[in-house]
């Protein structure tokens, strides 16, 4: 196994979004916010539709996404985005260093993330992914209206 290029592949996505939210330089706290929105959305997917989306995460960000995992029949019932941007912020907590306060601040590290990992995932894997939530939290994914109204 070459640990290094998993290595290097996690290392080049935290940067991506440490890039994108204007602190190039700290991907420690890039990598804390990952893991909030990550926890966050695969409280929201089925079994089926997180190994779906696993089977396609480079290898050091399955380990982020599983980590603590507590398998649910159903996934959490998450209507709206004040509703997700609070799961975020909750995920957040536990670690102790707060970085996401506010809720513009949840809402522009969830999009950052989603659309980063959109970088990295197929597009029938995350038009998969939307199409499972409720309508309100599709714009998250900055696929403006493509995703908006249509059902799931």
């Amino acid at each position: 196994m070459k640990f290094e290029k998993y290595t290097q592949t996690a290392n080049s996505i935290l940067k991506e979004i440490a890039e994108e939210l204007g602190f190039p330089n700290d991907i420690d706290l890039s990598g804390r916010i990952l893991r909030a929105v990550l926890h966050t959305l695969r409280s929201r997917l089925t079994i089926q539709e997180s190994f779906q989306l696993m089977a396609q995460l480079p290898m050091l960000l399955k380990a982020i996404y599983v980590e603590g995992w507590k398998y649910q029949e159903k996934p959490t019932r998450i209507k709206n985005i004040g509703e997700f941007i609070r799961e975020v912020i909750h995920e957040d907590q536990p670690l102790g260093h707060h970085d996401i306060r506010t809720v513009k601040d949840g809402e522009n590290v969830i999009r950052t993330v989603f659309k980063v990992i959109r970088n990295h995932v197929s597009e029938g894997e995350i038009t998969h992914i939307i199409m499972s939530m409720p309508a309100e939290l599709r714009p998250l994914w900055g696929l403006k209206d493509k995703m908006r109204t249509a059902s799931p």
